[in-house]
């Protein structure tokens, strides 16, 4: 029986074939990214980084109050500005409302954004 071998050119274009289509495949397939709403900065407190933010997109997401303000904390990249009463704000926010180990209902919801340049 004889070995036969493809050429190194053919199996690189396949294996680049290959990453293509897992690629391809992984973003039609794969899960929708979130998406950032915009809403404007209540308040901010720098000392426990507790953010209320208002607005529809606030009003709509997860753990927002009957008034339609969502509170929790801030998480925030390094070098940021602080957001300050007024500000428009850029976010996404997760809700954690089902681990039991978090005592404060405004720990519960986690904030992810920045305040919107221009």
């Amino acid at each position: 029986m004889a070995t036969t071998s493809l050429p190194t050119p053919v199996l690189v274009a396949g294996a680049a074939m290959c990453l293509l289509g897992g690629y391809v495949l992984g973003v039609v397939a794969g899960p929708d990214g979130p998406d950032r709403a915009t809403a404007t900065v209540t308040s901010y407190d720098p000392g426990t980084r507790a953010l209320c933010l208002s607005g529809d997109a606030a009003a709509q997401a997860e753990g927002a109050d009957d008034e339609g303000v969502l509170c929790g904390t801030w998480r925030r990249t390094p070098g940021q500005d602080a957001p300050r009463e007024g500000d428009t704000f850029r976010f996404v926010s997760v809700s954690t409302a089902d681990d039991p180990g978090v005592a404060d209902d405004r720990a519960r919801v986690l904030i992810y954004g920045d305040v919107e340049q221009g």
